[in-house]
């Protein structure tokens, strides 16, 4: 469901009232059966809500929407574009349930709506995001963020930490751990033989250690040792360089060193700010969890509190998370 305070309800709902949704996927909101209804209620009106507390229970059909309850106390207390604590604990809860059922093998696949982290950790959850809540409840050690669009896929070596600190962490074991997840992934979603690009640290890679030895020390030993075991990685590339090569279809994937060096390429391929609507529009990105013992997916955006309730929110971005994880799910044969 995501944080109710934001768009995360809207944008489940309306995912699953679309036919081509609902023929790939039997999927299940987890979240407050009260706000899920109403957002049934106002988007897809000729829709039924079927609440269930036993995946048994699901009735699959064209025209109905399954949820599971988390029952949360004070929900129409909750407001569309405020941060607060029952939306935090909701958003908390639902993503609790469905790693349970997730690992009790119950479902397939997680697919999550955007949550605040001030909300969540002001409810008295202390993590620094999604993954990290995942990481944690699976026992999760080796675990990296994927983003994913048509056109661009890139996985992170480090993601929610300073820019001070990433550079402490990037070593040529956690470099090679990534390359060989996304070489996996890539090989999973029907990419044959993976070209990979890896990004390098400093400007310009470093160049030859005139702006730091990171790239000649830690990044270009892991890329030498993944081509010894066969995987085709190239590097390290200059960011600058490497994520235009990417968009044309030089790289089928890419690593990047840090949080921004991948996400602002991401954001740029996949976000356009419609000016006259003063929104996000053609949104499209999901962000894959590897290293977990399930598939999880999810948009890549935030709750979005200036449109809450506004009812012109994009479901694009679920849609395709949605459809991730059904791919993702077929060809469950590869270790994530």
């Amino acid at each position: 469901m995501g944080d109710p305070a934001g768009i995360g309800p809207e944008i489940a709902v309306k995912a699953l009232c679309r036919k081509d949704v609902a023929r790939i996927s039997n999927s299940i909101i987890i979240g407050d059966e009260k706000i899920i209804a109403l957002e049934i209620k106002k988007y897809c009106p000729d829709h039924f809500t079927h609440i269930i507390t036993s995946i048994d229970d699901c009735r699959f059909s064209e025209d109905v929407i399954n949820v599971i309850n988390v029952g949360i106390e004070g929900a129409r207390t909750i407001t569309y574009g405020e941060i607060s604590t029952i939306a935090g604990d909701a958003a908390f809860r639902s993503v609790r349930k469905a790693i349970e059922l997730a690992l009790d093998g119950l479902i397939d696949a997680v697919v999550t709506g955007p949550i605040h982290k001030k909300a969540i950790n002001d409810a008295g959850h202390h993590f620094s995001g999604h993954t990290e809540i995942f990481a944690h409840y699976t026992k999760t050690e080796n675990y990296a963020m994927l983003l994913a669009c048509d056109n661009l896929k890139v996985i992170h070596v480090t993601t929610h930490v300073s820019l001070s600190e990433a550079c402490k962490l990037i070593t040529r074991q956690k470099v090679l751990d990534k390359i060989r997840m996304l070489n996996d992934v890539l090989i999973k979603i029907g990419i044959k033989q993976p070209k990979i690009g890896v990004a390098g640290l400093n400007p310009h890679s470093g160049d030859e250690g005139l702006f730091g030895t990171e790239d000649e020390k830690e990044i270009l030993p892991a890329i030498q040792q993944a081509i010894s075991e066969g995987i085709k990685a190239e590097g390290p590339v200059p960011s600058d360089t490497l994520f235009p090569k990417a968009l044309g279809g030089y790289f089928d994937g890419c690593v990047a060193m840090y949080h921004d060096q991948g996400h602002i390429p991401f954001k740029l391929a996949g976000f356009e700010w419609d000016k006259r609507k003063k929104t996000m529009k053609s949104v499209t990105g999901v962000n894959i969890t590897l290293g977990l013992p399930f598939i999880r997916t999810s948009v890549d955006h935030g709750t979005a509190f200036d449109i809450a309730g506004k009812g012109i929110a994009s479901e694009n971005a679920m849609v395709e998370a949605i459809q991730y994880a059904v791919k993702l799910s077929k060809n469950n044969d590869l270790e994530l």
